[in-house]
């Protein structure tokens, strides 16, 4: 479908003041920079010296920094630790307009923290400090009575990167919680509690994400179908949003409409971050009062920008709607109309 700017930035205005809970695996990018100009005399590794060092919101959390981008208030639920690393992270979220009230600070477990070195503009390494068990009940019961007594809530992303936060009980519980208010929620999933996220709205997976859950390859619009309509089937949800890379998203809806949207990406830099902006950003649309092809499309259009820059960088609304603005003078449609 084509998507009118006016009816854009009414959905980006009913945005603002509304809440979402972001509930999973959260975690601190650090990216250290520097050059490289020789080898170790030690062994046959390049030796960097350290330029400049970075801190990031990673994880859920950068979904989280989507929606505030977004004007929604985001109340992000997950755990990091008492640590050093944990203290920047929070440090980091609330200056970045996060509700921090759903983190739990876990006395046993580190804050997942991943470093990555950066020499001459190319990734060198990656170093992750990280616990993915399952974590505490303790953990958990914060997290539901975080989501139980806040009464704003409107919608719920799970966020899951098998980290140990998304536990079994944990997602039955709270989309039992959403289901009794009638709260909207949404999945990007992993491979490991895949089939867990049942009668949800939306649930969005990637194209290897749903050929390791279903055991087949998508490589055509068939093979898409097909994939599209076991997950619908086998998970109960109203829509799913499955992402295909540079061959864009296939939206397939309960009620059997299949919507084939197109990558909008014009020069891809890098697609760190992008399936985190997608998910925020369709969320945003769908509680604005967008229904699933606009808020899909939106999200298609906000996924294609953060794919044009280097690195997790979130989505904003003047770079989001300029998207849309070239998109409808390339295609002369009128602003007015969709």
């Amino acid at each position: 479908m084509e998507l009118s700017l006016e009816r854009t930035k009414q959905l980006l205005k009913n945005c603002k003041g509304k809440h979402i809970a972001v509930v999973g695996d959260v975690m601190l990018d650090r990216f250290l920079w520097g050059t490289v100009s020789r080898i170790s005399p030690e062994a046959p590794v390049p030796v960097v010296d350290l330029e400049e060092e970075s801190s990031h919101l990673g994880g859920a959390s950068n979904v989280a920094n989507n929606l505030c981008k977004l004007g929604i208030k985001p109340i992000l639920c997950g755990v990091v630790g008492n640590d050093n690393s944990g203290k920047l992270f929070l440090e980091i979220a609330k200056e970045s307009g996060i509700d921090t009230s759903g983190i739990f600070i876990d006395e046993f477990r580190p804050t997942t923290v991943k470093t990555r070195i950066i020499a001459n503009n190319q990734h060198v390494v990656r170093v992750d400090r990280e616990i993915v068990d399952p974590i505490s009940e303790k953990a958990s019961e914060y997290i539901l009575s975080v989501l139980n007594t806040n009464s704003n809530i409107e919608g719920i992303i799970f966020q899951d990167y098998n980290k140990g936060t998304l536990t079994k009980e944990l997602i039955k519980k709270i989309i039992a919680i959403a289901k009794a208010r009638d709260i909207s929620t949404f999945v990007d999933p992993k491979f490991e509690n895949f089939f867990e996220y049942t009668e949800t709205t939306i649930f969005k997976p990637n194209r290897k994400e749903a050929q390791l859950a279903l055991g087949i390859k998508i490589a055509n619009e068939t093979q898409i179908i097909e994939a599209g309509e076991k997950l619908l089937y086998r998970l109960n949800c109203k829509a799913v949003l499955l992402t295909l890379g540079k061959d864009g998203m296939a939206l397939f809806e309960k009620d059997g409409e299949i919507s084939f949207i197109p990558t909008r990406a014009r020069k891809v830099a890098d697609v760190s971050g992008a399936g985190d902006t997608t998910i925020a950003t369709f969320a945003a649309m769908l509680i604005a009062g967008g229904n699933f092809k606009e808020s899909a499309t939106i999200a298609n259009y906000a996924a294609g920008v953060v794919c044009e820059e280097p690195g997790v960088v979130p989505i904003t609304i003047e770079r989001l709607l300029d998207s849309i603005r070239k998109n409808n003078r390339k295609t002369k449609i009128n602003d007015t109309n969709i």
